[in-house]
């Protein structure tokens, strides 16, 4: 019975966390590609709103990933699982460029992007589409390397 609360309790805690995420890309226009390209256009009409945006959630993350460094349990109960890999290598370049060219051509990363999807925004849906493509061929792949 126990567990059955934590996970309802996880699932609601989850749940507002996403909610509470979505509706700050909607307000900050992050979930908008024409203000996020206008952001990424430095040789054009620059826009620099978006540089704030990006600037307090840096603090914010940089904080919070500071603080739960000292941890070992969530506020939740949950065991803490930060990542430890610090090595910057080929696959990762290769993966940060690939993700900022899609975004520079797209106006969309994955997460406003699927609020713009659920706002039914049919550019969003297609990238959204494309990004799972992305991930299965991802996968696929990965597998095959392994087998290999």
């Amino acid at each position: 019975m126990g567990w059955e609360i934590d996970a309802v309790k996880d699932t609601f805690v989850s749940f507002m966390v996403g909610l509470l995420f979505g509706l700050g890309l909607l307000l900050s226009g992050m979930a908008n590609p024409e203000k996020v390209l206008g952001f990424l256009d430095l040789a054009g009409a620059w826009d620099p709103s978006l540089a704030l945006v990006m600037t307090g959630a840096v603090a914010v993350g940089l904080v919070a990933f500071t603080i739960a460094g000292r941890w070992r349990y969530s506020m939740l109960g949950n065991e803490m699982k930060l990542p430890s890999n610090r090595e910057i290598d080929k696959r990762l370049v290769i993966g940060s460029l690939t993700f900022g060219a899609g975004w520079g051509m797209a106006g969309f990363c994955p997460g406003p992007a699927l609020v713009a999807s659920g706002a039914g925004e049919t550019k969003a849906v297609v990238f959204v589409a494309a990004m799972i493509a992305g991930m299965a061929a991802f996968e696929f792949i990965e597998r095959a390397r392994k087998r290999a």
